[in-house]
């Protein structure tokens, strides 16, 4: 089976290397010459645990290539996937241009029955205008040629993304016609051979499952973040009203840990993208609403607790501060929403000196803040002389530091963990001044 996929960002470039894993002939397109030479070559724009290993076998093997035009492949494929981003807007809803752009070119170039799949995160009715698109370039060449539409949201983890890929919870599929049903179960049926769930949907319900499952789980974590906030106050332990509630097979333990707030490509955009869909529906996502207030709220959370220990905001002027972790979340270099954003910001304004360190994300960083900051060249490096160190990223490599390196290198053993990471009876011992998020 042959498809293309339009867009190498983090949905296509994944998707096109697991389709090829599986057998399928994938040609990935991108208007960006540049980046598909470097392809080419075997470079990969974003680091993913094990995508290059995958994208040089079936490069190898001749299933997966790269072009820089739809027009160059459409007659050969199928199935043509749109993968391409859809930034949120000022007002929070998602922009179609570059989703309904690749529709106007499918529509201008389509010579025989093809299917037309929007894998980007967009919202309900997009892939109707999807077809009002691809129609509109049909009736300027004069052509009357069977397509279809399908819906077919990704839900990739950042850091496990193959896996996710390669042993999906659920596959959903948004189709309208017996022939998209059947093309797309061709598609799937290695998935279908495994027992994985293959759920067929109308589109619209395709296309607001994606937004529905992001919102709720960016739900559970403002919810926990809110719950931990109420402990610090009121002298509770989070960590252990996270494993009460968790313990209720009703709620389950996923997504209830607490920390300094959710960042990436999916949860802000989509929560703020649902917010949009329902405001122009004449609805309001109260709930959801707060959700998005408890997140920018919380990713201050580090700074606010740095200011009380040294007894407000104005005291922290002329501080040396240790960052560890910029990516939003472990195993990769995406900072894009990250709460280090917002702490680096706040500490910067606050007159600080602010030393960081990423096992990954060091280049975006650079790329992001400029020289704003100090780069280390690893976590220690990054600590010497330091008054605090701040934790933001739940890295591999620093869950067991070498305390005693860190305290001798820094002016004052403070730690700010944001990700709850540490015991604390463990810091005490080591003499060091220790505070998490809701304890």
């Amino acid at each position: 089976m042959n498809i293309a996929i339009v867009g190498t960002g983090y949905v296509g470039l994944v998707s096109g290397a697991c389709f090829s894993e599986m057998g399928v002939t994938v040609t990935c397109v991108d208007i960006d010459k540049d980046k598909i030479e470097r392809l080419r070559r075997g470079e990969m724009p974003i680091y993913e645990p094990g995508l290059d290993e995958i994208v040089s076998r079936n490069v190898r093997e001749k299933r997966l290539n790269f072009a820089t035009s739809l027009a160059d492949v459409i007659d050969s494929v199928e199935v043509v996937f749109i993968a391409v981003g859809t930034p949120p807007d000022e007002d929070g809803s998602a922009d179609l241009r570059y989703v309904l752009d690749v529709a106007r070119e499918f529509g201008r170039h389509v010579k025989k029955y093809t299917l037309l799949v929007t894998k980007s995160t967009v919202p309900v009715g997009t892939s109707e205008m999807v077809r009002r698109a691809v129609l509109e370039e049909l009736a300027a060449r004069k052509e009357d040629i069977p397509f279809d539409v399908a819906s077919n949201p990704e839900f990739l983890k950042e850091g496990a993304a193959i896996k996710d890929f390669m042993s999906p919870d659920r596959v959903v599929v948004g189709v309208e016609s017996e022939d998209a049903r059947k093309t797309m179960s061709r598609l799937y049926r290695p998935f279908l051979l495994n027992n994985f769930r293959v759920i067929f949907t109308d589109i619209p319900s395709a296309e607001m499952i994606k937004y529905a499952a992001n919102s709720m789980l960016a739900t559970r974590i403002s919810f926990m973040n809110d719950i931990a906030n109420l402990c610090e106050i009121v002298g509770a332990d989070v960590n252990m009203v996270r494993k009460g509630i968790g313990s209720d097979s009703r709620i389950g333990s996923k997504f209830l840990y607490p920390g300094c707030g959710y960042g990436g490509s999916c949860f802000p955009k989509d929560v703020k993208a649902l917010i949009n869909t329902a405001r122009t529906n004449g609805y309001e996502m109260r709930v959801l609403k707060a959700v998005e207030e408890v997140n920018e709220r919380q990713k201050s959370a580090l700074f606010e607790k740095l200011a009380r220990h040294f007894g407000g905001d104005s005291n922290l002027k002329g501080l040396r501060i240790a960052i560890w972790g910029l990516a939003f979340k472990p195993e990769t270099d995406d900072m894009r929403e990250a709460p280090s954003l917002v702490t680096i910001s706040r500490l910067i304004k606050a007159g600080c000196t602010v030393r960081v360190f990423d096992p990954v994300a060091m280049d975006e960083a650079r790329r992001r803040l400029g020289d704003t900051v100090e780069y280390a060249s690893d976590m220690y490096d990054a600590v010497l002389d330091a008054d605090a160190l701040l934790l933001l990223t739940e890295w591999k490599q620093f869950r067991l530091p070498s305390w005693g390196v860190v305290t001798r290198s820094m002016r004052s053993p403070l730690v700010i963990d944001g990700r709850n990471i540490y015991d604390a009876d463990d810091m005490a011992s080591q003499g060091i001044t220790y505070h998490c998020i809701g304890r």
